[in-house]
């Protein structure tokens, strides 16, 4: 039996890479497990000293909201070995940057691995299920750390049981509060119900224009061109985004309130009943989740817990029907989880907006931040919110909360929210010195130019446009998009990506060469090509199917033809110290029948990543005029095209 624990140290590396890890030391965090072999889980728990981990980040990862990928796929799919993947995730902005040297990963993250990994090797070498763990392979797990103190795991089937028993258990409580409301104030259950409703109804609409104005904020960051204004100053994100969350999920209650406050309810009561309200709806959810099979439910669960834990002492001490009293053991049962979600969103937080700053310049950056500030200000205050409206001057603090939006905004608006700082947090590009070639059917050259092929990593590539030498004749490389295969270009074409001519770059000696060693046709409507590759230690192959030929079978790997993804396809090829080349064989089909007409074209793009010799003077001038707070990851690049 094989089995696969990841723990990648941070790389100092240049040029197109799968990512193994998103920051420069600090805890490693668990974010994949398994897959389903609970028993990895079982002795991570009783052998790790220093437990980092989440289900959540683990869904997060495997659902593609974190567009990155490690070795650990590879086994996982393509070997069926199970195992622990983890990763360092602090100071993410210096990851794969000038700054990313082995001198400042610290030295404390080092023992702190080293403990952990020792106690887990040895753990599961002596574990009974390495010796056969398919017979152990029973299901997805659940788990997380609390505080970094110790780990709660249980599996998904037990995980379900919980999450149904506390959802229906916290409905029910919530339920018997709402009789002895009706028999306190002397309102008889169905009026009651009918304010339930009403109260339901008010919080519903309270959360959801508490998620309508950060998103509407996002936008509008992005749409006058200030987006990641917290980079740097990530506190930012809480006036910009936090409070006008909590805003939204306040102002709706107090306007309810305020046009109803004859109500024969007393406001503390009716301030309970909202409470009430909330929790019913995170219940309502976490069944729905449940259902959903998404095991990051827990989140809510928790939270149901412990509020329904503090209304059932105040119904056992008869503190909910006071005024005031009630808040007590409300804000004491609201503690722990808050300081959970606190510290559990802490961990995404340091994680993600550094990452913000190479996710590319197709996501708007502060929508996303808004989305994690609405999830996050949901589950820490979700519960305490309510509890503003207990103040006799509860509308000013409300409008105080979006009072600190604005300041946040206009702060954003100074040099205090330019995200980039040159030795810290630096703007990223790929500039690729790049020689493009395209060959006719007759295999003549029809067009060939050299530039400087740009790849911005995030939205704000108009901050260098005034610096870098001749951006005034960049060019939007989309209109190669309609007539070249993959747009004309070595890596996948970027919607925002430049090209500006440039004399010709130096390149290796080892130029990407393909040979066709035979034709076959192997029938009336499909034909066989076996081909050759080679070239230097990093290529790129784009194969596009022409004038109705489908793609049928190949060498390589068969999920994209079975799962009918839209060519060009992409096969990355890299070595090592095997440089032979690579023998390979594509089957098309044509329903026609007519071979008369082309077949395939191949796009072949070649990368000196590891070149520095290969940098010519006009290239590294250049560069050298880019600002200091950007960090260009250079390398000479070749795009070949051939038609079969």
């Amino acid at each position: 039996m094989a089995y696969w624990v990841h723990m990648p140290l941070s790389p100092n590396t240049s040029g197109p890479n799968t990512a193994n890890s998103c920051g420069n030391g600090g805890r490693e965090i668990l974010f994949q497990s398994g897959p389903n072999h609970p028993w990895l889980m079982k002795n991570y728990r009783r052998a790790i000293k220093h437990p980092y981990s989440s289900t959540m980040g683990e869904e997060l990862f495997q659902h593609n909201f974190i567009p990155s990928d490690t070795d650990f796929r590879i086994f996982r799919d393509h070997g069926s070995v199970p195992g622990l993947d983890m990763a360092y995730t602090y100071n993410g902005y210096v990851y794969h940057t000038r700054h990313d040297r082995a001198e400042i990963f610290p030295r404390g993250s080092f023992q702190h691995t080293g403990d952990n990994l020792l106690a887990l090797v040895r753990q599961i070498a002596n574990c009974p299920e390495i010796e056969d763990s398919s017979k152990y392979a029973e299901g997805h797990t659940i788990y997380f750390d609390v505080m970094g103190w110790f780990l709660v795991f249980y599996t998904e089937a037990e995980g379900v049981i919980l999450n149904v028993i506390v959802s229906l258990a916290a409905i029910g409580i919530c339920g018997f509060a709402f009789k002895l409301m009706s028999v306190g104030s002397g309102i008889k259950l169905e009026k009651i119900l009918k304010r339930v409703l009403h109260t339901l109804l008010v919080q519903i609409v309270s959360v959801i224009v508490g998620a309508v104005l950060p998103v509407l904020l996002g936008l509008f960051m992005d749409a006058v061109h200030l987006p990641l204004s917290w980079f740097t100053n990530s506190w930012l994100i809480l006036g910009l985004y936090f409070t006008t969350f909590f805003f939204g999920l306040a102002i709706v209650p107090a306007l309810y309130f305020h046009y109803t406050k004859h109500d024969k309810l007393p406001i503390g009561q009716r301030i309970q009943l909202l409470l009430h309200c909330h929790c019913v709806l995170l219940a309502v959810l976490t069944l729905i989740f449940t259902i959903c099979g998404i095991r990051s439910a827990f989140v809510l669960m928790l939270s149901c817990l412990f509020y329904t834990m503090g209304l059932i002492i105040n119904i056992a001490t008869k503190l909910h029907s006071k005024d005031v009293a009630w808040v007590i053991p409300h804000i004491v049962c609201t503690v722990p989880p808050f300081v959970f979600f606190a510290y559990f969103s802490h961990g995404f937080f340091t994680t993600f907006i550094p990452m913000f700053g190479r996710f590319g310049e197709n996501l708007n950056p502060d929508l996303a931040v808004a989305v994690l500030s609405i999830a996050v200000g949901f589950l820490c205050c979700g519960f305490i919110i309510p509890v503003l409206h207990l103040f006799s001057k509860s509308k000013s603090i409300i409008c105080g909360l979006m009072g600190i939006t604005l300041l946040c905004l206009v702060i954003a608006m100074t040099p205090v929210g330019f995200p980039y700082r040159p030795d810290t947090n630096v703007q990223r590009f790929d500039v690729l010195h790049t020689k493009r070639t395209f060959h006719d059917a007759q295999n003549d050259v029809r067009r060939e130019e050299s530039g400087y092929f740009i790849i911005p990593q995030d939205r704000r590539i108009y901050t260098v446009k005034d610096a870098v030498i001749n951006m005034t004749i960049a060019q939007q490389i989309g209109a190669d998009c309609e007539k070249e295969i993959n747009c004309g270009l070595p890596l996948r074409w970027h919607k925002t990506s430049l090209w500006i001519p440039a004399p010709e770059p130096l390149l290796g000696e080892d130029l990407p060469n393909v040979i066709v060693l035979s034709k076959k046709q192997l029938s009336s409507i499909k034909i066989r090509y076996e081909m050759q590759l080679s070239g230097p230690s990093h290529m790129v192959l784009f194969i596009q199917p022409l004038n109705g030929a489908k793609m049928k079978n190949w060498t390589f790997q068969k999920a994209p033809l079975r799962l009918n993804f839209k060519p060009p396809y992409l096969i990355n090829l890299s070595w090592g110290v095997n440089r032979e080349p690579l023998k390979f064989w594509l089957e098309l089909e044509k329903p026609t029948g007519n071979w008369n007409s082309t077949t395939l074209e191949l796009g072949l793009g070649g990368h000196w990543t590891h070149h520095k010799d290969l940098i010519t003077p006009d290239f590294k001038k250049f560069l050298d005029s880019f600002p200091n707070y950007v960090d260009a990851t250079p390398w000479p690049a070749s795009f070949e095209s051939r038609t079969y």
